[in-house]
């Protein structure tokens, strides 16, 4: 597969889709990106700077009929998923995009994976890794060639939605084993690799990154050098403390956003979806960043 290929991307106003896309124009792929009718804002001023860049736009959504679909993908070679959502999109929304690919005649999908080793784990480990295996058996008859693209937890999540940071109490929380080694990667690193597994025609399979594999105890001083900061490593309780949270709290609500952060937390300071080993050799031409640096860009300072 060349350059001139072409890649077609689902998901490209979120985070990391609009970073797919960039890291492929940057390599001077031609791109076509889905998006949804009537998008505007932010999303719409970011589509517009990707466009100028040689972006090609189709109105549609991954839930739309195949044949639909499969018109809007054309003749792009290889298919990206970065969608995010509820199992609607995560399970059904994906078949349709691998059904549609097939029927378009491309011969590569990569799905919306981005996550801890979800080949290690059980469906009822992690509810959001679950939909991606189910999704994964749903269309493991394919005749596309899948490569999924893993990358542990993203850097952004690990100071943000994890919960873990609090930069006004001055804490770093965590459950379990504080030197369990974690994967980690930047957003936009990931999507750099993303870029050039979807360029590389040997791709095939699972393929592993991370930006650093760090403990809780090194994420914690990583994070304390990076500001300037003292900050107190706090110790919530034993990874089986942890599932008895995760229990209590999907007992309690029926939405599983609510709990799916503490399910990424226990798969990841108990080892279960730990690297065995990485891919990052494989495209020396990206070069991931460290926390640290990351850190100093985009957390408060002392």
């Amino acid at each position: 597969m060349t350059t001139a290929s072409k890649i077609f991307v689902a998901g490209a106003t979120g985070l990391l889709g609009g970073q797919i896309v960039s890291s492929l124009l940057d390599k001077g792929a031609s791109v076509r990106a889905l998006v949804r009718p009537g998008t505007d804002g932010d999303k719409k001023a970011a589509l517009d700077a990707l466009q100028a860049r040689g972006l090609e736009l189709v109105e549609g959504d991954i839930t739309d009929p195949v044949e639909k679909l499969a018109t809007a993908i054309g003749d792009a070679t290889t298919v990206i998923s970065a969608i995010q959502g509820g199992p609607d999109l995560i399970i059904d929304g994906q078949v349709n995009l691998v059904r549609a690919a097939e029927q378009a005649g491309a011969r590569r999908f990569i799905p919306s994976d981005f996550a801890i080793d979800i080949t290690k784990l059980d469906d009822e480990d992690n509810v959001m890794i679950g939909w991606r295996r189910q999704a994964a058996a749903a269309y493991g008859d394919t005749s596309l060639d899948v490569i999924s693209v893993l990358n542990g937890a993203f850097y952004e999540v690990m100071i943000g939605f994890m919960g873990l940071v609090d930069w006004e109490a001055g804490t770093v929380s965590h459950w379990g084993d504080p030197d369990q080694p974690l994967d980690m990667t930047s957003v936009p690193d990931t999507a750099a690799f993303t870029a050039a597994v979807a360029l590389d025609p040997e791709a095939k399979g699972t393929q592993r990154f991370a930006g650093e594999v760090l403990s809780m105890r090194q994420f914690h001083q990583t994070l304390e050098r990076a500001t300037g900061r003292s900050l107190a490593l706090k110790n919530l309780g034993t990874a089986d403390e942890l599932r008895a949270e995760i229990t209590r709290q999907a007992s309690a609500t029926q939405n599983p956003f609510e709990y799916v952060g503490l399910q990424y937390q226990w798969c990841m300071v108990t080892g279960k979806g730990k690297f065995d080993s990485l891919d990052n050799a494989k495209y020396p031409q990206v070069k991931a960043g460290s926390l640290e640096d990351f850190v100093r860009q985009a957390a408060p300072k002392a």
